[in-house]
């Protein structure tokens, strides 16, 4: 079989800094520093990371007082960011740049007296981050049918932000609804979209026109992931989300000819890897890259993490 591997694919930027963020901070202050929800979504980073020291909470409580404390890719509210202060957490923002501009177009809307509303999906941690980071209402909307269900009027000055794991081709239909229902209302330029969500998403539409089935490397919850699938399967293509090679059925794959493979922006490289040596434990393959972007994109590191600097004395935690 001839499996196809759609570029680029995997790690995005955003996601490599978070990563890195937890591996420099574990080298500079030592195990253990404790990480406020899952770093990217995918299990094996995250039990990569537990393995070098890394302990994950769901909630700042569980990390002693003046710890070294890490919010993930994914943003968190104020009010998080409040206690930590309180509690006294030495915290390191391993938040996406992408998200925080977000962040920042909503503060501006509302200093600007708009009503902001906020294309995204119910629950995600990006969303709930984003709600708690602007002062005042924000209004969620997931489907053209939330907005004409928006308890706004007509002419009242709204603006709209998007979850950054959203695509053009996503949202594009409920900024048109928006446009439609109101008269005055501005958003940022779909280029302030994130990059690595267009481009997996272009890369993946240009596979399945050349494969029988679509594999993609990713976690279930990770909303990215999800949506490469859809893509597939809304081409007309056996489309399949796997987290490593184990998950790979044989029947799936089986009297295939060209196999395509693309992965989520927080899945790693090394677990596409093992799906196509799953493959080979299957029948004879052939790999061939697409021809795709290459993302030469970098974000940097919090100062502190960066500077020459002498180290704290390392706070005592129990166990």
């Amino acid at each position: 079989m001839q499996v196809l591997l759609a570029q680029p694919r995997g790690f995005c930027a955003g996601v490599i800094r978070a990563i890195e963020i937890v591996e420099r901070a574990l080298e500079k202050y030592g195990a253990p520093v404790y990480v406020r929800h899952e770093i990217v979504h995918n299990k094996h980073v995250v039990d990569s990371l537990k393995a070098k020291g890394a302990r994950f909470i769901a909630e700042l409580s569980e990390a002693p007082a003046g710890a070294v404390t890490i919010f993930s890719a994914h943003g968190v509210a104020r009010v998080v960011e409040q206690e930590a202060e309180i509690r006294g957490l030495k915290v390191l923002n391993a938040t996406c740049p992408l998200v925080t501009k977000v962040h920042i177009q909503g503060k501006n809307y509302v200093s600007a007296g708009r009503e902001v509303i906020l294309i995204g999906h119910a629950g995600h941690p990006e969303v709930e981050g984003t709600m708690g980071q602007i002062d005042g209402p924000v209004h969620l909307v997931q489907t053209e049918a939330d907005v004409e269900a928006l308890p706004l009027a007509i002419d009242t000055p709204v603006s709209y932000v998007t979850q950054t794991t959203l695509s053009v081709d996503e949202t594009r239909g409920i900024i048109a609804a928006l446009q439609r229902r109101f008269t005055n209302i501005v958003g940022p330029n779909t280029k302030d979209i994130c990059y690595a969500t267009q481009n997996r998403q272009t890369a993946v539409r240009e596979l399945c026109e050349r494969v029988d089935v679509l594999l993609v490397v990713g976690a279930t919850n990770s909303s990215n992931s999800n949506r490469l699938r859809e893509i597939g399967s809304e081409m007309g293509l056996p489309s399949y989300l796997v987290a490593d090679g184990s998950e790979v059925n044989p029947e799936w794959v089986r009297g295939m000819a060209r196999i395509g493979i693309t992965a989520g922006a927080s899945a790693p490289e090394r677990m596409v890897e093992d799906v196509i040596e799953a493959l080979r434990r299957i029948d004879t393959v052939e790999v061939t890259l697409m021809d795709g972007i290459e993302e030469t994109i970098q974000f940097r590191l919090p100062s502190e993490l960066t500077k020459d600097e002498p180290v704290a004395a390392r706070h005592a935690v129990a166990g």
